[in-house]
């Protein structure tokens, strides 16, 4: 709550009250997820988590969606709105445009005569402007060409001086740059250099500076200019003089002197400069003034020239200004005129203009109106319904994101039912919202649906929910969720990152490529959507950072791949798909990523197939109607273009819209756009209506069609290799289309389809199925029609397969030969519906005719017969006289099935197609592999290998196994290009090398691969294998022959035994040959034996083929030895101890299969005409003959075998009959949802009127304490001891059950999350079953979950007489917990009370005469409750007899358990009979070291031999199943 609060304050414009009740609907999906996740589990198997994840997501994706929403629907209501003003604006304004073009035109008739008068005055006056205009231009040519004189002389003076201008500037500049200082040290100078002493001289005759006469060194006067110049340079303004010096007035006679001077050697720059900086900056300015001066002396001339020029050019300008003045002043007077003209002329213009603008917007609002004037009162409409849309957002997004946070991974009706549960529960917290939710409505955008439905996605709600969901999850999610649905078939329309018509750019790849990552970097860099197909329950490590999303910001996203950085792409989008059935993702994986279950629907899969029918019926139809799809989906995609445009240009259009021709112009263009594409739409429409009336005459094809898809669907819930990919169901469909009867007669056509594909699907399906679930195949198909058409009930059909689930006592039964199980389900099926509530009186008033129908070999048909036939059942239908006969002769449930599907689909359903190897193997290829499913005692090699030399081919064959792989791998290179065949059996026990194989198949190329090659695989079911090898393969069912005479056949066309120099080959062939009938004999025995449950075996051994072929050889070569002395003793212990013996585990069938050999395996054997069996002497060994005779004379012995052969009393065959028909229901029930009760009831309302019922029953606990004061530990009586300890056991188990049974109620009101083993509880109590938890803690057994309630409340009523009454007097045997305990109890008292070591006694058995003894025995104790099963107990002579018919348990006499020293132990003909906890007869050694099943022998009299109840199987048993 306080997250979601947290999260949900930052949404604006939300009223306080919603805002609280949105926090709390949050909460709500949540807990409601979590119990839903339960149910999803109970009835489907299909686990889900509801994470803090999901939660979060569901906070976000609120918020995202209901902003995006709210700015979407308020844009588009904004737009609708504008136009809507601009259509209302446009109707009114048209009678004021007309009024106000009628008042304009006179005032613009009066405006252009007032302008036509002005413009003749204006042409006077601009006439006499020209006049004057023409005198002042001739001025001004005299002017410019003064002027332009003028301006020359100025150039050339300007040029001449640029000579000498620069000269002058460097030397100025050079002056600058003489300090104080350098001057200094000129004046310093004593002798100074001949370069300074003449720069210095030339300075002072430029400055007119007298030299001073001195006389040189030949003592002759001359002129010394360096005093006077050191006395010119010490002047502090020396610089200043040089720089303001008149240059301009040298006098010739100086300049004269200072060419002189220029042209020495000791005056040039470079030498001056050398001597003194000081010095040569002066020599630059002296040659600079001489420069100038020569320049100046050239340009003197020139300046007079321009003087006297610019007084001319002054003089003429003086005169052209004068009339210049007398110009402008007729100029302005002009510009007046001119101004008002203009003024005329402009509002001459604007009365045009309006009167032209006011005629457009007549025509533009006659366009506009005649245009949009229809959508008015559409886009009135749509702007009411967006309005009450966005009032209703709030509610519709938070339900819609809901449904995307949580529902994603169920199934339709799953899906369905939370999404109405949860918008009702919006509604009634006053949260705004629609009527009626729908996903399609609230998020989904029509032209983006319409292409997915084009591009392949199912047109079902369901399937565009999911596509819209994986829409929006890249939108609105965290970024931490990818996506991952569970059908890529069904997926792919929605990935396509583009729109219709556009590329499909996905990559796709498995995590078994060893390039996938590299490609997957690649896609998250450029934003390519990538497909992981095949993923397991756990995905690759590798990819666990972009799951993730494990990215760091760095101008845009970035994230770690591997060793590198490499940027993110926003379009990136992630999708893995799987094809598991029902995969169980942990939350750990789960909180990754946004599960969807694209698994399709059937309605879905309804419109697929009723396109395929319809293209391969009628293409025409077909191409018709595909065209259209995709030109409506383009039309209306137009429609919503140009709407969306004319909406947009109005919503722009500032002011007007009248006055905005461009936009009055593309609105009625796109208009009449719209039009024409709605005219050939509403055509379009018109023959896809005509289109789909024929098609829907196709639609039962379609619909029968897409319900045998489910129906082999869920044949992976019985058996995990019945695996069948909707690719081969649909390829199958599309072959029985054109290979089925053609016929103009469309009702005859449909018929033949729908049984001709039925058929074909059938016999392709059968060939897969072992032989069990054949008919179950055939029922099942049967119902699934039948129930979706409503001709069989949900409840009648769960009943069936369970018995019912009514936990009420029944009433006492009739008479004592109904058994108790079938009174108790007769008494639930009259709880069922009213039809049946008569049956149980029925029952008391019909006692003979029931009797009949239970005494009956064809129970069915009595209850068929109309004359005959109890009242009870007249008026059912044949499917509800099933119900009954499960509850009367459940023996004779399979035959009644059986007749039932003949009669409703057809007798070819229930004659499955023979073992065809050639057949399957024309249905394969060289990429797809042929699979035997193993069952115990089959082999398919030796066929295998015989069709592969009819073929040609060679066969490599290898056993799988650990270290096996690589061999494999090598067989399977080379045979593909060689193009030879490759058996690898036993898969089954290499599972770990199957994904292996699998990704070995995947890349096989059909085209270079060998066209020959096959791959031949063997295995037993395991849920291990690989389905996408299942489903992509040809597989076969290989099992053992069936029946004693095709077992016979079977054995003698093995390998030795059919090899004629082997059968002829012995010294001894008439002893050889009557000895090997009789061991193929006894292998069909004993593999017949395994049938018939615990009486034929305490545990099913898996007899082979090997064990006989070993033990033939044995026995040739024991003759071989003494071929007149036969070894018996030795061939019996070989053959029994050994090759069969040695599978055995159990000490009751061991002691079984030495006393079935001994039938075979002794000396009578060899008499011609002995029999194999006393009660049946025509199975009589055959005389030694040929092979062919032996095979002749064994197909003549009977089809059907009598259990007799086996050992078994005629009882067995019901025994068996009866494990058969509740095996079928059980795997039947595997294939149903747990969706319905009985009686219509939800699952939640079954099990909590049992739970409330059971506990209402179940007593309070012992008070051990108590008890134990009572009956303290005593050394006289062990009773005690067993009594408290039997009281702690069950305080145990009862303690369990109503802690569940309370959690389960408390889980059905929703205060308690189930936890898995609660589950477990549940969904057994809703099946009739006790729960395995129960059962965990309690001693065994096999009663439904109303029998098991019943029996352990009896069970403590028991040992609450005995706590109340004392020690009894007769112990309710089937009551103790732990029946050890209580034998060793008797025992030890037996010992202490005649000090006899326990370790030397031994039980001594008998039925006392006194079965109603009232007081106890001296020693021992009296023990009841035991039943026998195989016989009975013939209470005449005292001993076992042979059973009665149909009676396949009795109860056992009081049983005397008498303790006694072993020399003591009475002898009398006995059967060591074994005692068991319930009927299976197996279990396991406890932690005690006894048997969890297995009790004791116990010695009953009998006149029979012990090696007949042996092979009758005669057991004792504490309890019953029912």
């Amino acid at each position: 709550m306080a997250v979601a609060t947290k999260f949900l304050e930052a949404i604006p414009d939300l009223d306080n009250e919603v805002r609280q009740n949105c926090v709390e609907m949050c909460q709500y999906f949540h807990l409601s997820s979590k119990k839903l996740a339960v149910r999803f589990e109970d009835e489907l198997k299909r686990i889900y988590y509801s994470t803090p994840t999901s939660f979060l997501e569901l906070i976000q994706t609120f918020k995202s969606l209901l902003g995006e929403k709210r700015d979407s629907i308020s844009s588009l209501k904004s737009k609708y709105e504008v136009g809507l003003e601009k259509l209302t604006t446009t109707e009114q304004s048209v009678e004021g445009m007309k009024q106000e073009l009628i008042a304009l035109q006179p005032k613009l008739v009066e405006k252009n005569k007032e302008v036509g008068e002005m413009m003749i005055v204006v042409n006077e006056e601009s006439a006499k402007t020209e006049k004057v205009k023409e005198v002042v231009a001739a001025d001004e040519a005299v002017a410019s060409k003064a002027a332009a004189e003028a301006d020359g002389i100025k150039k050339e003076c300007e040029e001449a001086l640029a000579e000498a201008m620069p000269a002058l500037n460097e030397a100025l500049k050079a002056l600058d740059t003489l300090s104080s200082k350098e001057i200094a040290e000129v004046k310093a100078m004593k002798n100074p250099a001949a370069p300074v002493r003449l720069v210095l001289s030339a300075v002072c005759v430029l400055r007119n500076v007298k030299p001073v006469r001195v006389k040189d060194e030949s003592g002759k006067m001359v002129d010394d200019f360096w005093p006077a110049a050191v006395k010119m340079i010490s002047d502090m303004g020396f610089l200043q003089s040089l720089q303001t010096f008149d240059k301009d007035n040298i006098p010739p006679a100086t300049i004269k002197k200072i060419a002189e001077y220029t042209v020495k050697e000791d005056f040039q720059p470079d030498r001056v400069q050398k001597s003194s900086t000081a010095a040569w900056g002066l020599c630059m300015w002296v040659r600079a003034m001489e420069t100038y001066d020569r320049v100046a002396k050239v340009v003197a001339p020139k300046k007079d020239s321009l003087a006297e020029a610019e007084a001319a050019y002054q003089g003429v300008m003086g005169k052209l200004q004068e009339k210049r003045a007398e110009l402008q002043k007729v100029m302005d007077e002009l510009t007046a005129l001119n101004e008002k003209l203009s003024s005329l002329r402009q509002e001459q213009d604007n009365l045009t203009n309006e009167v032209d603008l006011c005629q457009k917007k007549l025509e533009r609002a006659e366009t506009l109106i005649t245009s949009l004037g229809g959508e008015k009162t559409r886009w009135t409409q749509n702007a009411i319904d967006l309005a009450a849309d966005y009032v209703n957002l709030t509610g519709d997004v938070i339900v819609a994101s809901g449904l995307i946070a949580y529902l994603g991974a169920f199934t339709p009706d799953f899906r369905e039912s939370a999404v109405r549960e949860w918008a009702g529960e919006s509604r009634e917290r006053a949260i705004p919202g629609s009527e009626k939710f729908s996903l399609e409505h609230c998020l989904g955008e029509p032209v983006k649906v319409r292409a997915w439905v084009v591009a392949g996605l199912p047109n079902d709600s369901f399937s565009i929910e999911n596509g819209i969901i994986m829409d929006k999850v890249a939108f609105v999610h965290r970024p931490t969720r990818a996506g991952e649905s569970v059908d890529q078939e069904a997926a792919l329309p929605c990935l396509s990152p583009g729109r219709m018509g556009q590329p499909l750019q996905l990559v796709v790849a498995k995590f078994t490529d060893g390039d996938y990552l590299k490609r997957l970097e690649g896609c998250i860099q450029f934003g390519n959507p990538m497909l992981i197909e095949n993923v397991q329950e756990e995905t690759d490590p590798a990819v666990e950072p972009v799951l993730l999303r494990q990215t760091f910001k760095k101008g845009s996203a970035h994230r770690p791949w591997r060793k590198s950085t490499i940027e993110w792409s926003k379009s990136f989008k992630f999708y893995l798909t799987t094809k598991l059935r029902n995969p169980h993702y942990l939350p750990e994986v789960a909180v990754k990523v946004t599960l969807l279950n694209f698994m399709i629907t059937q309605v879905g899969l309804q419109d697929q197939l009723l396109n395929i029918v319809v293209e391969k019926e009628r293409p025409d139809l077909a191409e018709e109607k595909a065209r259209l799809v995709v030109e409506g989906a383009e039309n209306k995609e137009q429609l919503e273009l140009t709407e969306n445009k004319i909406l947009d240009v109005l919503s722009s259009s500032q002011g007007n819209i009248l006055e905005d021709e461009a936009a009055v112009q593309v609105l009625s263009a796109s208009k009449q756009l719209s039009n024409e594409i709605a005219q050939k739409q509403q055509t379009a429409e018109t023959t896809e209506r005509q289109i789909d009336e024929a098609r829907l005459q196709y639609v039962p094809v379609a619909f029968q069609t897409a319900i045998l898809f489910f129906c082999i669907a869920d044949l992976a819930n019985i058996d995990p290799m019945y695996q069948y990919s909707l690719p081969f169901f649909i390829n199958l469909f599309r072959a029985a289309i054109s290979k089925s009867e053609k016929t103009d007669d469309i009702g005859m056509r449909i018929l033949i389809l729908n049984d001709f594909f039925m058929d074909m699907l059938y016999k392709n399906i059968c060939r897969s199925l072992f032989e069990k679930h054949k008919l179950l195949f055939s029922f099942l198909l049967t119902m699934r029609l039948r129930i979706t058409t409503g001709k069989v009930s949900m409840s009648d059909y769960r009943f069936l397969l369970t018995g019912g689930t009514a936990m009420e006592e029944p009433p006492a039964k009739p008479d004592d030969w109904i058994p108790d199980r079938c009174w108790l389900e007769i008494f639930k099926l009259s709880k069922l519906d009213e039809i049946y509530t008569p049956l149980p009186e029925s029952f008391t008033n019909e006692l003979k005719r029931w009797k009949e129908v239970y005494d009956s070999s064809d129970p069915m048909r009595c209850l068929e017969n109309l004359r005959n036939a109890p009242e009870g059942v007249k008026g059912l239908t044949q499917f509800q006289k099933l119900l009954v006969l499960r509850c009367v002769r459940p023996d004779r449930v399979l035959p009644a099935v059986l007749t039932y599907v003949t009669a409703e689909i057809g007798e070819k359903f229930v004659t499955p197609p023979p073992f065809d190897i050639a057949g399957s193997y024309a249905d394969s290829s060289n990429t797809s592999p042929l699979i035997f499913i193993l069952s115990p005692g089959s082999d398919p090699s030796s066929a295998l290998y015989m069709f592969a030399t009819d073929k040609g081919r060679e066969i490599n064959s290898l056993s799988l196994g650990q270290g096996q792989g690589p061999k494999a791998e090598r067989l399977l290179s080379d045979a593909t290009e060689s193009g030879s065949w490759v058996l690898l059996q036993n898969c089954h026990l290499f599972a770990s090398w199957m994904p292996k194989l699998d990704k070995i198949l995947e890349q096989m190329d059909p085209k270079q691969t060998n066209s020959d090659f096959r791959l031949w695989l063997t295995s037993y079911p395991s849920d291990k294998f690989p389905v996408s090898i299942l489903q992509n393969s040809v597989k076969i069912t290989n099992e053992a022959p069936q029946g004693l005479r095709m077992n016979l056949v079977g054995s003698y066309l093995m390998d030795p035994i059919s090899n004629e120099e082997f059968f002829e080959g012995c010294k001894n062939p008439q002893a050889f040959k009557r000895l090997l009938f009789a061991l193929c004999f006894f292998h069909a025995v004993i593999q017949e034996r395994r049938l018939f449950g615990p009486l034929g075996w305490n545990i099913p051994y898996e007899f082979t083929q090997n064990d006989l072929r070993i033990s033939a050889r044995q026995l040739q070569m024991f003759i071989d030895e003494s071929p007149e002395q036969i070894q018996f003793k030795a061939i019996n212990y070989l053959a029994g101890e050994c090759n069969y013996g040695g599978r055995v585990t159990e000490a009751q069938d061991r002691r079984l299969l030495m006393t079935l050999l001994l039938d075979y395996y002794n000396p009578e054997v060899l008499k011609p005409g002995h029999s194999l069996c006393v009660e049946h002497p025509e199975f009589t060994v055959p005389p030694a003959a040929s092979l062919e005779d032996t095979l002749e004379m064994i197909r003549q012995t009977p089809i059907v075998t009598p259990p007799g052969i086996y050992g078994f009393h005629t009882n067995a065959n019901l025994t068996r009959e009866q494990n058969e028909t509740y095996a079928m229901m059980e795997n039947l029930l595997l294939t149903v949802g747990q969706a319905s009760g009985s009686g219509g009831t939800s699952p939640e309302e079954t099990v909590g009127e049992a739970a409330t019922d059971i506990l209402r029953r179940m007593p309070e606990q012992f008070d051990l304490v108590e008890v134990q004061k009572r009956y303290p530990t005593m050394y006289e009586e062990s009773m005690n001891t067993v009594l408290v300890q039997e009281l702690t056991r069950f305080n145990s188990l009862t303690r369990v059950i109503g802690a569940t049974l309370k959690d389960i109620q408390k889980a059905i009101q929703g205060l308690l999350l189930m936890s898995p083993d609660l589950e477990q509880v549940f969904l057994s109590i809703f099946n009739g079953k006790t729960p395995a938890l129960w059962l965990a803690n309690s001693y065994p057994s096999l009663k439904p979950l109303g029998g098991y309630t019943n029996d352990l409340i009896e069970r403590l009523k028991f040992f609450q007489a005995w706590i109340d009454h004392g020690i009894p007097v007769t112990f309710w045997l089937s009551g103790i917990y732990f029946t050890q305990a209580f034998t060793t109890g008797a025992a030890q008292n037996f010992a202490r009370k005649w000090a006899i070591p326990i370790d030397t006694l031994v039980f001594d058995f008998d039925m006392p005469p006194d079965q109603q003894p009232s007081k106890k025995p001296e020693n021992g104790v009296y023990c009841y409750g035991l039943f026998l099963e195989g016989c009975k107990w013939d209470w005449a002579q005292w001993e076992l007899a042979e059973s009665d018919l149909k009676v396949l348990y009795v109860p056992v006499p009081l049983l005397w358990i008498v303790p006694c020293k072993k020399a003591e132990l009475r002898k009398f003909p006995w059967y060591d009979c074994p005692l068991y906890k319930v009927s299976t007869q197996k279990g396991v050694l406890s932690t005690t070291g006894h048997s969890t099943n297995f009790v004791m022998p116990i010695k009953l009299r009998s006149s029979h031999p012990e090696s007949h109840w042996v092979k009758r199987g005669v057991a004792m048993l504490t309890q019953l199943d029912a």
